[in-house]
């Protein structure tokens, strides 16, 4: 805190008024589960972004990034065209989103830095729009609460860049809490609950270094295929109004009614939701290496029921089975390339993550970007 204040003070020539921070996050369990109302382990990260913010006057917010050593300015009256690729429409899309919502929070001088890598699959963006929306509502007393703060990221999504996301994120950006899980349940929007993980255990973040190029069309396949299951199976059980709903024996009983990937995409939404809620149960008992167990499970239901997995994030997590420490790995996020997830004992971290980056490098011939992260705290702020 005291590094970026005292740099905004010497680029703007006065204090900064409050400090923010909001940090990125990784889905633990619950793979695709969320457009089927289903549930989610998420959790936040220690990596955070961060912002020293003070109200200016008139209508133009200045905006420097210290990360990138980049500045930005834009007009409170200029909102409605966000400018191609820029991400300073992040900060426009919050201003934007508020806007709609009858809120009009004046002009404010911001610097930022961050650790939340990018496109690393631990959501950069969300700690981008949770952080400035913190630092907002501080400045101007603005008074929402945490799920509403969560649909303003999502709509800067959404609404202004256009972008198709759901809660997960900016949930865990805010709900976060140190050394605990986040459940979410995506019928209702909301937080269940934080879910202690026990002491003594890491995410090692492994990227298989592909860009997920198929996952707009395929994600929009896989979607179709889970809402064409869900419409039969209603059919046969009045119970039943998403995939959420539908237990592994029912799904069993009706197979020969869905055609062999409406089946398969089910079985691995159906499956995702079962281990999210095993998986509270375990943690709740302290049997982090059962846990562990699911999340292997997942991945390979990944790999051959919903086939979003790849040949390089199946070998990252084959080789957490093979390199001590490690008790649990799978892939995180939409798949079709991107990150694994590797659970691991805290004292052979940095080992682990030494040998998995020189065998996959051998056998790919990149390196990996390989992430220690600690379960952190949610979204911040503070009044200077």
């Amino acid at each position: 805190m005291n590094d970026l204040t005292k740099k905004f003070e010497e680029h703007y020539g006065r204090p900064a008024e409050v400090f923010s921070a909001a940090p990125g996050r990784l889905e633990i369990l619950g793979n695709h589960t969320d457009y089927n109302e289903g549930f989610v382990l998420s959790c936040a990260v220690e990596q955070k972004t961060r912002f020293a913010a003070a109200k200016a006057e008139g209508r133009i917010c200045r905006v420097i990034d210290f990360k990138f050593e980049s500045q930005a300015e834009f007009s409170l009256d200029e909102l409605n065209n966000p400018a191609q690729g820029e991400w300073v429409n992040y900060l426009k899309g919050v201003y934007y989103e508020l806007n709609k919502r009858g809120i009009e929070p004046g002009a404010v001088d911001v610097a930022m830095d961050s650790s939340v890598p990018l496109s690393a699959g631990m959501s950069s963006s969300a700690a981008l729009e949770v952080g400035f929306c913190f630092a907002l509502k501080e400045l101007y007393g603005i008074e929402l609460d945490k799920t509403d703060w969560a649909r303003v990221g999502q709509g800067v999504e959404n609404d202004y860049l256009g972008v198709s996301t759901g809660l997960l994120d900016q949930f865990s950006s805010i709900y976060g809490q140190q050394d605990a899980l986040i459940m979410s349940d995506f019928r209702t929007d909301e937080v269940i609950k934080n879910v202690p993980v026990p002491h003594g255990y890491v995410l090692i973040v492994a990227n298989s270094m592909e860009k997920h190029d198929l996952v707009d069309s395929e994600y929009n396949v896989r979607r179709q295929d889970c809402e064409g299951a869900a419409a039969k199976l209603q059919k046969l059980y009045d119970s039943v109004k998403t995939l959420r709903d539908v237990s592994m024996e029912q799904l069993e009983a009706a197979k020969d009614e869905l055609t062999r990937l409406e089946y398969l995409r089910a079985k691995h939404v159906v499956g995702e939701d079962e281990r999210v809620i095993e998986g509270d149960k375990l943690l709740a008992a302290g049997d982090v290496e059962i846990f562990g167990k699911l999340l292997f499970e997942s991945h390979e239901s990944s790999r051959v029921n919903f086939e979003n997995s790849t040949q390089r994030l199946d070998y990252l997590v084959e080789l957490a089975k093979s390199i001590p420490g490690c008790i649990g790995a799978r892939l995180s996020g939409g798949g079709f390339g991107g990150i694994s997830i590797h659970l691991v004992k805290e004292e052979s971290a940095d080992e682990y993550s030494s040998r998995l980056s020189a065998a996959f490098k051998s056998q790919t011939g990149d390196e990996p970007q390989i992430i220690k992260c600690a379960i952190g705290s949610g979204a911040q702020v503070s009044s200077l």
